[in-house]
């Protein structure tokens, strides 16, 4: 199911948004098949207090998995990283925004170094001139939604939808309507926020109501919503039955057993979700990481290229899960090397 943003905007979701802004969006870099990568800007989405490991973060860098008051973010890293994005043909930039941007609407939401709409707004000019489309992104999982502040504490009450509503129309106006907003949604469970202070976890018609105000908020401002997908792994059925054809999917698996081609008894939910989306008729942007191993980019192309049909693949997003400092550059170095290569695999004619 291929919505182009023409299509979509003739679906009268758009209409909220107004035909000058569509216009002035046409002379941007619109790739027909993306090539992304998600970098962050705002990295308040873990936890809210203190943990002792996380992953492949250790020692001091332990800290920034801990919501904090000030940004964290290096421009000349991120600078590096997007000319580095450009030269390997990448065309896409999915930027996690949260606690790093300025939200007009509601001031009380920044953090000592937020940047300030016009600052942010110049950067996206950067972005777009070197021919890269950025994306939005802010996950309203309650497992990643600390940058939230109180409103973390407040999920489902007026006061909230409120503020989500706000935030959203914020950062659809300092993007000038981007194609898609990545709205997040994943991981909403208790065993996920085993290190948080409280746990707060919508789940059966709680969680679709949530879920449908919040694609509903991006979508009547002619903004395609986007998600990640692994509702899916334990819902199959439901997930089937309830998410919009209109709702972007992005399935995530980070290793390797899932997705090799020579092992099919192999494949679980995480494997085969990419499968279902694709029965389904979903569009979708496959994710992979170098979190785990660094074949999983090419792994992913490879079996993307043998289980789905094209026309249902809008492009592949890598997600390195480290944070926009210095430390972890060469991670991010990598990572682009590691898509790059996975487009040629998947652009290629030949077999894999």
């Amino acid at each position: 199911m291929d919505v182009t943003r023409r299509a979509f905007i003739g679906t009268g979701l758009a209409a909220a948004a107004g035909c000058s802004t569509f216009q002035s969006a046409a002379v941007r870099p619109q790739p027909e098949f993306m090539w992304a990568i998600l970098l962050h800007f705002g990295v308040n989405i873990q936890s809210d207090i203190p943990v002792e490991k996380w992953g492949k973060y250790q020692g001091d860098d332990i800290k920034l998995m801990t919501a904090a008051d000030h940004v964290r973010f290096d421009e000349g890293v991120f600078d590096r990283i997007t000319d580095r994005m450009v030269a390997k043909g990448l065309n896409t930039i999915v930027i996690d925004l949260e606690e790093a941007l300025y939200y007009p609407s509601h001031p009380e939401l920044a953090v000592k170094g937020t940047w300030s709409v016009e600052r942010f707004r110049r950067k996206l000019e950067q972005l777009r001139t070197k021919g890269l489309e950025p994306i939005p992104k802010l996950n309203f999982s309650t497992t990643h939604d600390i940058w939230l502040k109180d409103y973390h504490k407040m999920v489902s009450t007026p006061k909230y939808y409120q503020v989500c509503a706000d935030v959203i129309a914020d950062v659809i106006e300092t993007f000038d309507t981007p194609r898609y907003f990545h709205i997040g949604f994943d991981e909403e469970t208790a065993k996920h926020q085993q290190s948080h202070s409280i746990a707060i976890v919508r789940q059966g018609d709680l969680w679709w109501h949530d879920f449908l105000f919040i694609v509903k908020e991006v979508e009547k401002r002619g903004v395609r919503a986007w998600c990640w997908s692994d509702k899916i792994w334990h819902a199959k059925d439901e997930f089937l039955k309830r998410m919009p054809k209109s709702v972007l999917q992005s399935n995530w698996y980070y290793g390797l057993s899932e997705i090799d081609l020579d092992k099919p008894q192999n494949r679980k939910a995480y494997g085969n979700a990419y499968v279902w989306l694709d029965e389904a008729g979903f569009d979708q942007v496959p994710t992979g990481s170098n979190w785990s191993t660094p074949e999983n980019m090419a792994a992913t192309a490879k079996f993307i290229k043998k289980t789905c049909a094209p026309d249902n693949i809008q492009g592949f997003l890598a997600a390195p899960w480290v944070k926009t400092l210095p430390q972890f550059e060469k991670l991010h170095e990598e990572q682009v090397d590691q898509i790059a290569a996975a487009r040629s695999l998947y652009s290629s004619r030949a077999e894999p």
